[in-house]
């Protein structure tokens, strides 16, 4: 069932969604070559608890961590563990907050140190393609509308979009209806209507779409090999458009 908020209900979900942005900015301080993924994610874990929040993710089905690091290959659900970020190393850091019971979403890419122009491009498209996707957004528009433009930016520029990994209505639990595909046609699926509130998040491979699951139950990476980027917004339906709940923020906004 697709639930449309109400104004309480999205000024509690901008709260999730103003912490994950700054829960993010504390992580990006830290990335750098050498640090272990298992200290960014405790890093994230004591950042929200901090701030009276939980991490979404932790204990989510089973996950075991309070937010996912993907490196390279990886396109979504890495855990964090002991393996150290290199120079060179494309990495997407995935963030859900709740916050008395309503939560956000949100992810972002890096590349660390030098890396070839395809793979910076890889991740400069990725983000722009999100903002393609969102652009289609307001009230009577279709949950089409945002696939295909993210999909057709996709492939002007080279790139594949993973097809097994969708985005998802946001609210009381962290993955709610509808499901928000990054491809697709436009003018069908559901109708959107203000209040609804969605996580968009294009996952895009420099190579060819397919993926695969890791052992872990977890870790979903690209068949070739080649890098993934990811790059997620939570945001509510308007009239005439849409507002970023996870986005950022101005500098009064940042005392919780």
């Amino acid at each position: 069932m697709i639930s449309i908020k109400s104004d309480r209900e999205i000024k509690l979900m901008r709260e999730a969604g103003k912490l994950n942005f700054l829960t993010h900015e504390e992580v990006k301080k830290h990335l750098r070559p050498g640090v272990k993924t298992k200290d960014l994610d405790k890093l994230a874990y004591d950042f929200i608890t901090r701030h009276h929040a939980k991490p979404s993710f932790l204990n989510y089905e089973g996950y075991p961590a309070s937010i996912c690091i993907s490196i390279n290959d990886e396109v979504v659900h890495g855990i964090p563990g002991e393996r150290r970020i290199k120079d060179g190393d494309v990495v997407s850091i995935d963030i859900g907050v709740e916050i008395h019971g309503y939560h956000s979403d949100a992810a972002r890419t890096y590349v660390i140190g030098e890396a070839s122009k395809e793979v910076k491009d890889l991740v400069k498209n990725t983000e722009l393609a999100l903002y393609e996707g969102l652009n289609k957004i307001h009230e009577g528009a279709k949950i089409g509308d945002i696939g295909a433009a993210i999909e057709k930016f996709a492939h002007e520029h080279g790139l594949s979009v993973v097809e097994e990994l969708v985005g998802h209505g946001v609210g009381t639990n962290i993955h709610e209806d509808p499901d928000v595909p990054n491809y697709g046609k436009e003018g069908t699926g559901v109708t959107l209507r203000a209040g609804m509130v969605l996580a968009v998040e294009p996952m895009l491979n420099l190579g060819e779409r397919y993926v695969y699951l890791h052992d872990d139950d977890w870790t979903i990476s690209t068949d070739d090999e080649s890098p993934s980027a990811h790059f997620e917004h939570t945001v509510v339906v308007t009239k005439d458009g849409y507002k970023i709940l996870t986005g950022e923020i101005s500098k009064n906004e940042e005392k919780l």
